[in-house]
């Protein structure tokens, strides 16, 4: 294979050298998860960095492609390792711990490799039909119109909190269908579209997780297939067209449970990380009180070492909601067993917020 010596070519091939090697064996859940934890100095190091960049650096949308992260609830049949939920949790969580903004967007698009699995799998070819690991986001809100012709629809909105989108191949939209004449309500549906078919607008200046990227996107009559397409009542039931495909019971898993709980998993990673940080600092710290304590160390001090165990059991709290809801969930799945509205109702009530 003649590949030329500059270094842009030697990085690519380099990159896909590595990744054909991996193809060879499929790294074991906790594999997985010390890549991620691989990664979090370099992320906490760059997390200042991330905030003015206003978006995830380049160089770790890098590492996380060769780290296969994408690639840990996408079927088999793509490529994937299909692992459960609480893997992607428990990578989510890492990352969080590291930098809030990067896990933010790392969330997303780990989890869409379960949530574009729910499309038809023609949808499903177009997304991940190459070698690549495409980066996706998502924008929930039903805030477009979608109009019905042959074939498909004429999508057109604006979309708000696109996270991640500078560097997704791939975006899925919430819209509502409204064919020519009718009166609302209205179907609400999931419509999956090429980045290129969208307009990104630069407006994502605010203060808190400003790494994230989450511009607003406009599309303005674009056409959408049939088969890129999922309707809200399928994806809450865990009746999608791709959950008939694959035979694997955690596509049947509804994309409300699964996605509720990533998106929760930013702020327990981030308060993990947030108290990490503080015991580092209190324990290089020492009193300069002349008389109460002056040069014992700050974490000798019963009123710190009282609210540092305050503050680790909530986070553990938080973090063992997550953790036990998916894996209950997921067991469910497995045993045949059905994801009731209770089920659901249960797990949106216990989200951490």
């Amino acid at each position: 294979m003649f590949h030329c010596n500059c270094e842009a070519c030697d990085k690519g091939f380099t990159r896909m050298t590595t990744a054909a090697i991996r193809r060879f064996s499929v790294p074991s859940p906790e594999e997985l998860i010390d890549r991620a934890r691989g990664m979090v100095s370099e992320i906490r190091s760059l997390a200042e960095e991330t905030e003015r960049n206003r978006n995830v650096l380049p160089r770790i949308i890098d590492k996380i492609r060769d780290a296969e992260l994408l690639r840990t609830c996408r079927p088999k049949e793509f490529g994937g390792f299909e692992y459960d939920g609480e893997v992607a949790l428990r990578i989510a969580l890492t990352i969080s711990a590291a930098c809030a903004s990067t896990g933010w967007a790392v969330n997303g698009a780990v989890s869409n490799g379960r949530s574009i699995a729910h499309f038809p799998i023609e949808a499903q070819r177009e997304v991940w039909g190459g070698d690549e690991d495409p980066f996706t986001c998502a924008c929930f809100a039903p805030t477009g119109t979608a109009v019905p012709v042959d074939g498909g629809y004429v999508l057109s909105g604006t979309w708000s909190f696109a996270s991640g989108c500078d560097a997704s191949s791939w975006v899925k939209l919430g819209a509502f269908i409204a064919p020519p004449g009718a009166k609302p309500p209205f179907e609400g549906a999931f419509f999956l579209l090429p980045i290129g078919a969208c307009e990104i607008v630069d407006n994502w200046f605010v203060c808190g997780l400003a790494g994230t990227g989450s511009k607003d996107i406009v599309v303005r009559e674009a056409f959408v297939p049939t088969h890129r397409v999922l309707l809200f009542a399928d994806a809450r039931s865990g009746t999608a067209p791709g959950a008939k495909y694959h035979q694997n019971p955690l596509y049947r898993m509804p994309l409300l449970i699964h996605g509720a709980s990533m998106l929760a998993s930013t702020a327990v990673g981030a308060a993990r990380g947030a108290l990490d940080a503080y015991l580092e600092m209190t324990s290089a710290r020492k009193t300069r009180g002349a008389l109460a304590g002056g040069q014992l160390p700050m974490a000798e001090f019963a009123t710190i070492q009282l609210r540092y165990a305050e503050a680790a059991a909530a986070v553990e709290s938080a973090e063992l909601i997550l953790l036990t809801d998916m894996r209950n969930m997921t067991q469910k799945l497995y045993a045949g067993e059905e994801i009731t509205i209770a089920d659901r109702i249960r797990c949106a009530a216990t989200r951490p917020g």
